[in-house]
């Protein structure tokens, strides 16, 4: 596991969405576990997010096609003798199960927050900025008053049928961040060019750098080449600029 600050770049659609709901789920899942009003409204926030997001693009077919993927890659590597087989049949398993659950028909990710009119009521307010005030929706400023076992279970039932999406998503972003070894480079002055090779498509760039670091990077890539250029900003009311230092950072370059 890598000690220190982890920034990533996807390098396709398909992978910027799989970050977003990441990013999105595990919100949700820090504000479902505090106890007050304005954790109880984070969390729907985040899910009209999730929702939103999950709207624009066919998730579902998407994770099918990048579960079969993995099945597949994972598949050829039964017959390698240093592979652990335990861990790789359990891993099969979880794909195949996830696989079944998405490829069902009943399966309609977001239908249970779609059709609650509260939630409607929520979503339509929401473009507003503070459309959620006590006297904008006064029915879900009573609903928040009511007692938090009540509310965490209406949490639970409006999340049940995101979790196949929530799970495949983190599986498929676990197969792809352990996906790589990373190398140790140097930024000279802070900038740093690498070519990609051609016969392997890069999916995911992650650079690493200590956690007390006084700079961070940005990062660019496609098919042929990475950049990364360390900025430093000492003061954010001021623009960042390069750093002058040359950089030690570990470099990830996912591909499966």
């Amino acid at each position: 596991m890598d000690i220190g600050i982890v920034y990533e770049q996807p390098l396709n659609e398909r992978v910027r969405t799989l970050l977003r709901l990441d990013y999105l789920f595990k919100l949700a899942d820090h504000h479902m576990g505090g106890l007050s009003e304005w954790d109880v409204r984070s969390v729907l926030y985040t899910l009209l997010d999730i929702i939103d997001l999950t709207g624009r693009t066919d998730i579902k077919n998407e994770l099918i096609k990048e579960l079969e993927r993995h099945a597949g890659t994972f598949r050829a590597l039964q017959t390698n003798p240093g592979v652990d087989m335990k861990r790789l049949d359990m891993v099969l398993n979880d794909i195949q199960g996830y696989l079944d659950e998405l490829r069902d028909i009943n399966c309609q990710p977001g239908q249970s927050l779609k059709q609650d009119e509260l939630i409607n009521s929520l979503k339509q307010r929401n473009a507003i900025s503070g459309g959620s005030c006590n006297f904008d929706l006064p029915a879900y400023h009573q609903w928040l008053h009511r007692p938090l076992e009540i509310q965490r279970q209406r949490l639970e039932e409006w999340q049940q049928d995101l979790r196949i999406i929530k799970k495949s998503v983190f599986l498929v972003l676990n197969v792809i961040r352990n996906s790589s070894r990373p190398t140790t480079e140097i930024a000279d002055k802070g900038f740093f060019q690498k070519s990609l090779e051609q016969n392997i498509q890069c999916q995911l760039i992650r650079v690493v750098t200590p956690a007390d670091a006084a700079y961070y990077p940005e990062i660019s890539a496609g098919k042929h080449r990475v950049t990364v250029r360390f900025m430093e900003q000492a003061d954010t009311a001021h623009r960042p600029t390069q750093t002058d230092i040359d950089v030690e950072f570990k470099l990830h370059c996912c591909t499966l």
